[in-house]
């Protein structure tokens, strides 16, 4: 099925990135993409989507042009319905969004119905392009919001947040009940977030407090205290790693230095890794060199977080 997806702003490529997850992406512009999908249940999944469309088609972004769309579609539905529409900054539209809205709702035959609608029909304009589709979900931000660090059993500084750990999840393409491994698990936040979508999790970290606050935040999961560079894991057994890696000296780390250990840590994620699967892990400075003698990467994003600090995440395959 072809997919509309209205995205999140928050980065310029990791929500289009994300999509891979559920399907193969057709077109994008900022903020906009489009997507054949087999399972369009499977988008429940995503982090960086606002709003999932059933794809209806698009035009040039001019109101002749998005009339003529919606007269060769001659939609017509039983069920209340009502007409949104989305400007995304830099569109070049020839009238403005409540025009549009009152163009959806003339020309679709049916009860438009502003208070209580059962079907709702969005244009999302953006850049050159005006898509149009039908919403078929609604990505509820208030469940990642309900899941904040602050909130767990056991909280430690500088943990991810838990829409950017499940996007990073998803981005790794791990399917439900595969198996993911964070072999420095810290608190968990990585792992709650594939947990969160049936993906079977197994977590590791050399520092035993950090193993017993992830036992308080996932109860019953699978974690050990373990070296990175050297886990008891056999060869090729894992379907996806996903991991951010330690920095700075507030960290307890095994290793020489930090290059060794991410050195090492990267060689043995190559080893415990099936064949052709992903890995995708964080950092806080370049490590690409590092990361090219085990993997072929295959993409680089950098996310600042605030002043001093900027992730820099990079997918391995």
């Amino acid at each position: 099925m072809k997919l509309l997806f209205e995205l999140s702003g928050e980065h310029p490529d990791l929500p289009a990135m994300e999509l891979e997850c559920v399907g193969t992406v057709l077109d994008r512009r900022a903020q906009v993409a489009v997507a054949e999908c087999p399972e369009p249940e499977a988008a429940g999944r995503l982090a960086l989507t606002h709003v999932v469309m059933e794809y209806l088609g698009e035009c040039e972004p001019t109101r002749a042009a998005f009339e003529d769309l919606l007269r060769d579609l001659a939609i017509t539905t039983a069920k209340p319905f009502v007409g949104r529409g989305k400007m995304i900054q830099g569109s070049r539209m020839d009238i403005e969004r409540l025009d549009l809205e009152k163009l959806i709702g003339s020309l679709i035959a049916g009860p438009v119905s502003l208070r209580d609608p059962v079907e709702e029909y969005r244009a999302v304009v953006s850049e050159d392009r005006c898509y149009f589709g039908r919403v078929i979900q609604k990505i509820d931000r208030g469940a990642f919001e309900a899941r904040n660090p602050m909130r767990r059993p056991f909280f430690h500084p500088g943990v991810m947040m838990p829409r950017m750990a499940r996007a990073l999840v998803n981005i790794s393409l791990v399917r439900p009940g595969e198996v993911v491994f964070d072999p420095f698990c810290g608190t968990g936040g990585i792992l709650l977030e594939a947990r969160e979508i049936g993906v079977r999790i197994l977590g590791s970290d050399f520092d035993p407090a950090m193993v017993d606050g992830y036992r308080q935040n996932l109860p019953g999961s699978d974690v050990l205290v373990a070296d990175a560079t050297a886990v008891p894991i056999c060869d090729g057994a894992l379907d996806s790693v996903v991991t951010d890696l330690p920095y700075g000296q507030s960290v307890r780390i095994h290793g020489e230095s930090m290059d060794l250990l991410y050195d090492g840590s990267l060689a043995e994620i190559r080893r415990i890794l099936r064949p052709g699967r992903r890995a995708v892990v964080v950092t806080h400075r370049d490590i690409t060199p590092i990361a090219a003698r085990h993997f072929t990467v295959l993409q680089e994003h950098e996310q600042r977080v605030h002043k001093s600090l900027t992730r820099r995440i990079l997918v391995l395959g």
